[in-house]
């Protein structure tokens, strides 16, 4: 099996997820609150993810690349804010949810830069943070679901799209690894410090954001705690297994 066929099939899960995702949110829609609390569970798992697996992977490499790379992860995830804002405002009007696709197309090549990087830090590294995007791709693929749902096109769309959106996160990160095999280390650590920043401005400012739309209450935030905790059991597991 080629390194890419390899890593397509450990990227399989996030799809298989977006497919459940689909089915659940075309069937019925969960509820602002029910939401809520699902939002706060994957904020809790991809954080933990940054800071139990790809810190520690930062501190590995000399200090500077990765602070630049921290530097220029943020500018690219404030650039690409600031241009799916404005495509949201132009799409706004449309009958489709077509701006929300779009992020989300966004969002996921993203997410699958960075399981690339995870994957050039190490198949183990990938793994495990794999399980916290599939996690993050399951509540895309209920929200896209929803929305499709909601704008009155065919169930079989509603479900074939969000899967469709996450076959993207398995594409970039084949294509993301294959470009960093031979990559000098250099590099490398600022890729690295800017996937630490994607996966820390996915949960401050998009999941935590919108799932702050709706009235907090106490199991919202102990979600939260309980996804850290529970990422942090699965990779102590994997590490120990």
């Amino acid at each position: 099996m080629t390194p890419a066929a390899k890593l397509a099939l450990l990227t399989l899960p996030p799809v298989l997820a977006a497919a459940a995702g689909a089915v659940i949110a075309s069937a019925r829609k969960p509820s602002p609150r029910t939401t809520s609390v699902i939002q706060h569970f994957t904020a809790g798992i991809v954080f933990a993810a940054a800071a139990l697996e790809l810190l520690p992977e930062d501190r590995k490499h000399a200090l500077w690349p990765v602070v630049i790379g921290f530097a220029l992860g943020l500018g690219l995830m404030l650039g690409i804010k600031a241009v799916c804002n404005r495509l949201e405002e132009r799409l706004e009007g449309s009958a489709l949810p077509t701006g929300l696709v779009v992020v989300t197309a966004v969002d996921l090549i993203i997410d699958g830069l960075v399981l690339g990087i995870a994957f050039a830090a190490g198949e183990e590294t990938g793994v495990i943070l794999t399980i916290a995007l599939t996690l993050e791709v399951l509540f895309l693929a209920l929200s896209v679901s929803a929305a499709l749902s909601a704008s009155g096109v065919r169930s079989l769309w509603a479900i074939v799209v969000p899967i469709a959106l996450s076959a993207l996160l398995s594409v970039s990160a084949v294509a993301a690894h294959g470009a960093l095999a031979n990559l000098p280390s250099v590099y490398y650590a600022a890729l690295l410090g800017l996937g630490t920043v994607a996966l820390i401005y996915l949960v401050t400012e998009e999941l935590l954001v919108e799932a702050h739309e709706v009235a907090e209450t106490a199991l919202a935030t102990t979600a939260f705690f309980v996804g850290f905790i529970v990422f942090f059991v699965i990779e102590a597991t994997v590490k120990t297994g």
